[in-house]
């Protein structure tokens, strides 16, 4: 089936992103607060009050920043490449041992082409992250230049990013999804309460899981300058962008939950969702759950180049579940992230209140379980890390 549609109604794409004003203020702001960032074992204590985790998270938390404390400063001599883990948004990641301290960290290389100002600004400005602790987003050790290319230190996440885990997955079952989204949502709302900070790069390979069953959010742009020089040179990730992002006007954090929406959407059918499935591939998909005459919508798959996929996001409509497939409540909530316009989609308490939600976070899943068969791990975790 073909959409039409008259020209002169035709939102204007613009490939040229726009200025990252949203926030930009407060978050130079922060950045001058932490040039000299606190990492102790109090200080983090003090963040921690007032946040939602129970005791396991707090624990979790607390022995993390005092692993951190072995790390004094990072450089290239101080690491044993242990394997690649992935590549994506300029960088490529690797498992390392940081022999200093004896500990596992994740490696990601990001090589830019910026004057030395531009690089010791992006270092400073990642300083920021030491100050981002919650059960919901990755660790971070630091950061440092060497060699032409840019090194940020993470907490190594054994169970990977989504991407990679909905591969070996094929599609992602809705009970594992509502977990995911309650961490997303939690990440987000973490980061814009207590870091005036959008994550503006929400997809699969930015949702990393482990074997405890924890799921963290990872690359979110708390560097102006880091996303001012890669947001040019990396057209993959716009194919999450929201429209009004992709057409250059002025975004928000609503922006993040069109990225949610999309990346939920392709987590559920096991593909990215642009150009929508038609009726013949969803029930190659899913067999006898599907039923054509509850979805008469369906669209004819297509062949697209990069340029008509963002046209596609900005013009047409919005990609969804099939019905009858999950849950009303599911594909509602779904549909509150996939509005073209921001004003009509779900914010972060609206959603956090949907019953979508609500009774995924009453749900008993042992995503942990899950975790370890999906991606092969062998020898997970312990649940705490005192034992």
């Amino acid at each position: 089936m073909t959409t039409t549609r008259s020209s002169s109604s035709k939102n204007k794409l613009n490939l040229t992103l726009p200025p990252i004003e949203p926030f930009d203020q407060l978050l130079d702001d922060k950045i001058n607060e932490t040039r000299h960032v606190d990492t102790s074992l109090e200080a983090l204590r003090q963040t921690l009050e007032g946040l939602d985790i129970d005791d396991q998270q707090r624990k979790r938390l607390e022995h993390f920043i005092s692993q951190k404390q072995k790390v004094v400063d990072l450089t290239v001599e101080d690491f044993e490449n242990l394997g690649e883990i992935g590549s994506g948004n300029g960088g490529v990641v690797n498992k390392v041992l940081h022999k200093p301290s004896g500990l596992i960290m994740a490696r990601k290389l990001i090589h830019l082409e910026v004057k030395p100002s531009i690089r010791t600004q992006i270092i400073q400005e990642l300083k920021v992250l030491h100050k981002c602790n919650s059960p919901h987003i990755v660790g971070f050790y630091g950061a440092f230049y060497s060699d032409g290319e840019i090194s940020v230190c993470m907490e190594f996440m054994d169970g990977g990013s989504f991407d990679l885990v909905l591969k070996k997955a094929g599609r992602i079952p809705e009970n594992i999804l509502g977990k995911v989204t309650i961490a997303i949502l939690k990440g987000l709302n973490y980061l814009r309460e207590k870091h005036q900070i959008m994550h503006r790069d929400i997809k699969p390979s930015n949702v990393l899981v482990n074997s405890r069953g924890e799921i963290k959010i990872c690359d979110f742009g708390v560097s102006g300058q880091l996303i001012d020089s890669m947001a040019n040179s990396f057209v993959g990730t716009r194919s999450y962008m929201s429209p009004e992002r992709l057409q250059g006007t002025h975004y928000t954090v609503q922006s993040d939950i069109w990225s949610l929406g999309l990346s939920l959407v392709e987590m559920a059918l096991g593909r990215y969702p642009i150009p929508p499935p038609d009726a013949k591939e969803l029930s190659a998909i899913f067999g006898s759950q599907y039923n054509p005459l509850n979805n008469p919508q369906d669209q004819q798959p297509a062949t697209m180049s990069i340029f008509e996929l963002l046209d596609y996001i900005v013009n047409e409509p919005p990609p969804t579940v099939p019905q009858g497939v999950f849950s009303d409540d599911f594909k509602d909530f779904v549909d509150r992230c996939l509005k073209r316009e921001p004003t009509e989609r779900g914010d972060l308490k609206t959603l956090m209140d949907h019953p979508w939600i609500k009774s995924s976070e009453n749900e008993n899943v042992d995503f942990s379980g899950w975790v370890c068969q999906t991606v092969g791990v062998t020898e997970p975790l312990p649940s705490t890390p005192a034992e």
